[in-house]
Formats: C-alpha cells, structure tokens, sequence
C-alpha cells in the first residue's frame, strides 16, 4: 500500500469511526444503512462503496463482525490457542498474515535510567485505522499510539512518559517503510521480523509476548492470557499491562476481551478497537 493510498484510508477510517460509534450506541434497533449513511452525512451509495473501499465486503457483512454472538464464537475457538505456538509466522486462518515480531527487553539499569543516552526517531503516519506515532531506536520500534482527537500531543506526551530521558528526534521519514510493513502486512513477510524494544517490568513483558502469539482474525479473553503465562488467578493484572501495551497493533491488544465476550476497553478508542477486530476478521474469512 502506497503512502497516498495509506492517506486515503485514514480520512475513510474517520467516518468508518463515527460509524461504529453510531451502530455501539444503537445496536439494539438494527439501523438500517440508510439510517448509518445519514447519521455520517453520506448517500448510501457512496456509503457502500465506502465500505467497500476500506475493507472489501459489505457493511452488513462487516457489522456481523462486530457483535457480541461473534465475539463469542472466537472465544470458543482460542480455547487453549496460546497454548499452540505461532512463531513459524503465517498463523491466519486466511490470506492475512500475521506480522513476524521479535522482543527484546531493555535491561534493568535501561529500566531505571528511562532511556537516558538513547536516541529515539519518531514521526506521524496516515494508517487505515486514523493517524499514528511510530517511535524507533536503532534497536527497534520502541513505541507505537494511535493519535486521538486529532491531538498529536497525547501520543508523544505517552512516549515521553516511558522513555523520560530519552533524546526525542522528529523524523518521518526514517520510518516511513517501517509503517508501511505493519499495516501491510503481505510486504515484505519474507524479510527479517519486525524487532521491539520494550520497556516494562518483567510481568508485563510476559503478557506483551503473550499477546504476540494471538493470529489476525481471533480473540483471547484476560483469563486465557493469565493462564498462559502461568498466574491463572492474575487476570486483573493481565487486564492492566494489556492496558499499558507500548506498542499498539504491532502487540495485538485488540485482540484480548472480556470473558462475557464484551469488547472492553482499548487505548486508541472503543470504536477503533472494533473496527481493526472487524477488519482484521473480514479480511480473514471472507
């Protein structure tokens, strides 16, 4: 996917958003498309196409994607699906292949200093999921958030917080390929793997690597997670360094949801959280 193509997906993403929010909070009525294509301000033609453009099939299709009776189903089928290991890559059940992702923890004396001495390059990207900050060291991708509200400063302000005393460096385009290989998935899946750096304390690194072995197009819930690596009765924990995930997407926190197959709660907005569970679904199975 070129950059341009990339750019266009992140302006269909911001109506595909408030799209999910409208269908989150009415669900219950079944609205129709021409009732979703008003509430965006869009003719259902070009509403379908829309959805067309962004995932490939359509948007009823798509929005059985997104309920909780499908939710429940790929929980029944990750029985014991972090049991499996995954690292010999190609791990979906469809023509969406999963990233090929190496970990590496920073050591303690890193842990402590908070980067101190270390340069890290860092830049905005147009995503299919909305606007992204991607942060890498010459190590690896230290950092990846989704840019909310538009506001560029929360998710540096959250890369600051971590690598405190770290030197911050503007450039883009030092990571322009770098994006293009995570949220395209097929370029490249030859190559080397993709490397993290990770910046946590020896429990969340646990579950981080944990969630790495989920394949595109199912879901875990806490308990399962908790379970795997050993502290089945830490689920709460599990929920918390879920929620501390450094680096979205690339470590599948999406993928992790409640029991009761409630989607729960996700840093880059409930509703980005559906959609990249949705399309990475589709994507799998149509």
């Amino acid at each position: 996917m070129k950059a341009e193509d990339f750019s266009q997906a992140a302006v269909d993403y911001q109506r595909i958003e408030k799209a999910i929010e409208f269908l989150t909070d009415n669900f219950h009525t079944q609205p129709g498309l021409r009732e979703i294509a008003a509430k965006i301000h869009m003719s259902e033609y070009h509403f379908q196409r829309l959805f067309s453009r962004w995932v490939g099939i359509s948007p009823k299709r798509f929005l059985q994607f997104l309920t909780k009776e499908h939710a429940k189903t790929l929980l029944e089928k990750s029985i014991n699906l972090l049991d499996v290991t995954y690292e010999a890559g190609l791990t979906s059940p469809g023509r969406l292949h999963d990233l090929f992702v190496t970990c590496e923890a920073v050591t303690p004396g890193e842990y402590k200093d908070k980067g101190e001495g270390l340069e890290i390059a860092y830049g905005y990207h147009a995503t299919p999921f909305g606007e992204c900050m991607l942060a890498t060291t010459d190590r690896g991708i230290c950092g990846l958030n989704f840019v909310q509200n538009d506001d560029r400063r929360q998710a540096l302000a959250s890369l600051k917080l971590r690598w405190e005393n770290a030197t911050l460096i503007d450039n883009p385009d030092a990571i322009r390929s770098i994006v293009n290989r995570i949220f395209n998935p097929l370029v490249g899946q030859n190559s080397i793997p993709l490397h993290l750096v990770l910046n946590g304390t020896n429990f969340q690194i646990k579950v981080w690597e944990a969630l790495i072995k989920i394949p595109t197009g199912l879901v875990v819930s806490y308990e399962d997670v908790a379970t795997h690596i050993g502290m089945p009765k830490a689920s709460r924990a599990v929920g918390n360094a879920v929620g501390s995930n450094p680096v979205s997407f690339v470590i599948p926190c999406h993928r992790v949801i409640r029991k009761t197959a409630e989607f729960g709660n996700y840093g880059g907005g409930k509703a980005r959280k559906l959609a990249i569970l949705g399309w990475e679904s589709a994507n799998c199975y149509h």
